[in-house]
């Protein structure tokens, strides 16, 4: 070690004595990181070193790079880490040549050096606290290139970290901006931050309590992709991360509310969170953005989506419930915003399924017609919105004769029918299964349908290639024509008896089960007034007297 010590010092000769100082702390800390890859025993508290020894590289680098000229509190410092890492490095070395007298008494001198370097890393900080770094500062640590190791990414990030604890504001903030484009960059940037350096996660719940506009942004758009993995969500909520992004909600900027919502909604996707968020008054937070007219729609999205995750949670419901809730969503269901309509859809879906008496007070309070609205063919709202307004539509009202009669009488069979002839093939596939289920569910349905011109709908799809859909629409029909007046208008086409004559053959090898019973049950409907040997397609079909008719 003398000998390199000589050598640092010639190199450095006309080099100020503190940077000279700093210089030779830097490169005994970097010969020391790069001695403790050699280690092979003792690994756990060798890394705990580790982490240490970079954070002390990442604060001296901060100094080395700033205005701070001789100052004696850095100067002592600087001289006592020199003296520790020499210690550190005398241990590893004995550990790489396994040459210490017993494992209890290694791990004993690993202890003290590690608490050593924590008390010289915590001084250090408290020095930067009293503003020793000045505008001088300059980021010095580079960006490792996509695809680098992990060492070089976990020795980026306790850089960042250095700079988010100690750094001044600017340099908070360059910080910020820095870890925010690696985790966007580079999921792996994550497991490093949540993992390996975990004393991250505490700064950025710790920085969404800043007064400073832009430190508090950046760290909700950071916590906000960190809670997107569902492996750490409960490493932001054991860091007690639900109560800042609250107060963000209640008192933050407008980009941090956006940020703060989108991060409750990826953590609310747990119920087990829910509790917690409404235990520090998010509930009524998220009310009052969803009930704002001025509140716009990249934050109302969110909120209404944080909700719709809560409401699964009785207690939480019936609050939101008595806080009028319901209403407010069925305005914002006539939002000309799809994040907004998708999530207030979905919340009014979950919010009265299972639950007569919410499903009531959404049918009262116009939510039918609010969803209606939406499948107006008239309105170019998007396929996505139109499928999930029709499964709520499909959730709410199917569960009743009384509540189809409502949906019925605001015109709901022909928009309907719309989508089954008109619709792109996600939403006419979708239409199509809920005509098969509506079909199902009254008399007064089928005769609807069966004014409205569904029949011939179904029939097409006795031709589709997908079985599913040809069973569906053969089951749909079979009961529509037990209506006697569905019956006569669907056998007075000649066009609808070839076709499933034709379906029947053998031949054709391309009818289901459900497709025969329909014809069988159709035939047996068309002669149960008559001889069977009236009726002209018995022999077509293989049956006599006595089967199904």
């Amino acid at each position: 070690m003398g000998d390199e010590e000589l050598t640092g010092e010639s190199q450095l000769a006309g080099v100020p004595t503190g940077a000279c100082r700093l210089r030779r702390a830097l490169e005994l800390i970097c010969s020391l990181l790069s001695l403790t890859l050699s280690i092979r025993v003792f690994a756990g508290k060798w890394q705990l070193i580790r982490n240490k020894l970079e954070e002390l590289h990442s604060g001296l680098i901060a100094a080395e790079n700033s205005d701070s000229g001789e100052n004696p509190s850095l100067s002592r410092l600087v001289t006592s880490i020199v003296a520790t890492v020499k210690e550190c490095h005398d241990l590893g070395q004995r550990c790489v040549d396994f040459s210490y007298s017993g494992k209890l008494l290694m791990q004993s001198d690993l202890d003290v050096a590690f608490s050593k370097l924590d008390g010289l890393a915590k001084k250090l900080s408290e020095i930067y606290r009293t503003g020793i770094l000045t505008n001088g500062f300059a980021l010095v640590v580079s960006k490792p290139c996509l695809g680098a190791c992990k060492e070089d990414m976990r020795f980026y990030v306790r850089d960042i970290l250095t700079r988010m604890k100690i750094g001044e504001l600017g340099m908070k903030k360059q910080a910020l901006r820095n870890l925010l484009e690696v985790v966007v960059e580079d999921e792996k940037y994550v497991k490093v931050i949540v993992v390996d350096v975990s004393d991250v996660v505490h700064v950025l719940v710790g920085f969404l309590g800043s007064n400073e506009v832009e430190i508090q942004e950046e760290s909700a758009k950071v916590v906000c992709v960190l809670a997107g993995f569902d492996s750490y969500k409960g490493v932001l909520i054991s860091a007690g991360v639900i109560a800042p992004l609250i107060r963000v909600l209640d008192c933050g900027s407008e980009l941090g509310k956006v940020a703060a919502a989108r991060c409750l909604m990826k953590l609310t996707e747990n119920s087990d969170n829910a509790w917690a968020v409404s235990a520090h008054g998010g509930v009524t937070a998220l009310l009052n953005i969803c009930g704002n007219d001025d509140c716009k729609g990249d934050l109302v999205g969110p909120a209404c989506g944080v909700l719709r995750n809560l409401v699964g949670v009785e207690e939480v419901k019936r609050f939101m419930v008595e806080e009028d809730a319901v209403s407010t969503f069925i305005r914002l269901v006539k939002s000309k915003e799809e994040a907004i309509q998708v999530n207030s859809i979905g919340f009014i879906q979950n919010i009265a399924f299972g639950d007569e008496l919410v499903r009531q007070m959404v049918i009262r309070e116009g939510g039918i017609r609010a969803l209606l609205r939406v499948l107006d063919p008239k309105w170019s709202y998007s396929s996505k919105t139109k499928e999930i307004t029709m499964r709520a539509i499909e959730s709410l009202c199917f569960t009743s004769s009384s509540s189809v009669s409502i949906l019925m009488s605001y015109g709901f069979v022909d928009q309907l029918l719309y989508y089954v002839r008109h619709g792109e093939v996600s939403i006419q596939e979708l239409a199509l299964k809920v005509a098969f289920r509506l079909s199902g569910t009254s008399e007064e349905a089928k005769k609807a349908m069966g004014d409205a011109g569904f029949m011939v709908e179904f029939v097409k799809f006795l031709n589709a290639k997908s079985f599913e859909v040809r069973e569906m629409a053969a089951e749909a029909l079979s009961g529509m024509v037990t209506v006697p007046r569905n019956r006569k208008r669907f056998v007075q086409d000649d066009h609808n008896i070839a076709l499933l004559l034709q379906l029947l053959d053998p031949e054709e090898g391309n009818s289901g089960i459900g497709s025969r019973v329909f014809m069988l049950r159709v035939c047996n409907q068309c002669c149960v007034k008559a001889e069977w040997e009236t009726c002209e397609y018995s022999n077509q079909l293989g049956c006599s007297r006595g089967d199904f008719c």
